[in-house]
């Protein structure tokens, strides 16, 4: 069994956010209340000052922040779907951030240095602008956001890395695009970076990702199996870099093991590198199913 134990800044138990205030329903339609004040973006990134400036920069720019409000406006308020905002986007670099200086801590390379002779910092901004911007698309429409996003992205993304070489942005540009489109249900992740952001986007699955469907009345499968994960924590592994341990609290959690980690995982590139377990610690039913192991 893998030490699991915090031994980094970065090692850390990902928390379930709650970042909207939702009334009871009182004979109408639920209503999402803006959170009380903006959220401001934040990656453990002291060792790195070139990504830090980036987010300096991310934080710093009001249309960025427009665009995740009219995200949230369509998936939260029009779509009853979960957040796909701020909140979402944070937790996901976040985790991206994590499985990348996991890989790279047992040698694995980063396409972006082995195909492009940039350094494992830069490496970092790919993972982390493409896990921020993943999800632009969103504020168009549902339908076929990942293709909306690159869009959005590319422009964005020209403001928040300038000052780089041309040669150099553009590669970042390159890079942080594929990551986004591939991240789609059909992607086809073709860098280690791409893999890492398509992983991380599945990873935001503790029960405060389900809690706005979950708590207006929608009822499905999507909504109670990620109502059933309460935790995911994410550290060095034994015989390979990653253990991903999922803590469920009842067995309807494994549609989100089964139904969407694992297709997000397989093809990624980096599943030879990752363990999932999964567990069920609820007493309230029957337990179908008490540990699941991906590996």
């Amino acid at each position: 069994m893998a030490n699991n134990q915090p031994n980094s800044d970065s090692d850390q138990m990902i928390p379930a956010p709650e970042p909207f205030a939702i009334p009871a329903p009182a004979g109408g339609p639920v209503e999402v209340s803006e959170p009380p004040q903006r959220i401001l973006i934040q990656v453990p990134a002291r060792h790195n000052p070139a990504l830090q400036d980036v987010i300096d920069r991310v934080n710093a720019d009001e249309d960025l922040y427009a665009i995740w409000r009219c995200a949230n406006v369509n998936a939260v308020d029009r779509l009853g779907m979960s957040d796909h905002g701020p909140v979402h986007v944070q937790i996901v670099a976040n985790i991206g951030l994590r499985l990348l200086r996991l890989l790279v801590a047992r040698d694995i390379v980063p396409s972006a240095v082995a195909n492009h002779q940039l350094s494992v910092d830069e490496a970092e901004i790919i993972v982390v602008l493409a896990c921020l911007l993943h999800d632009l698309g969103m504020s168009i429409h549902r339908d076929d956001h990942e293709r909306f996003s690159i869009f959005l992205a590319h422009d964005k993304l020209k403001e928040l890395l300038a000052g780089y070489p041309p040669t150099t942005r553009r590669i970042l540009i390159s890079e942080i695009l594929h990551a986004i489109i591939a991240h789609r249900a059909d992607g086809r992740p073709l860098t280690l970076e791409a893999g890492v952001v398509r992983v991380a986007d599945a990873l935001d699955m503790a029960k405060g990702r389900s809690r706005i469907p979950f708590e207006a009345g929608q009822v499905n499968i999507h909504s109670v199996s990620a109502a059933a994960i309460d935790r995911v924590t994410i550290g060095p592994g034994v015989d390979r870099p990653i253990l991903i341990q999922i803590f469920m609290n009842n067995s309807a959690g494994i549609f989100q093991l089964d139904g969407l980690l694992k297709e997000k995982l397989k093809g990624s590139g980096i599943e030879p590198y990752v363990v999932v377990e999964a567990m069920s610690e609820g007493e309230s039913e029957k337990r179908l199913v008490t540990a699941l192991k991906l590996a």
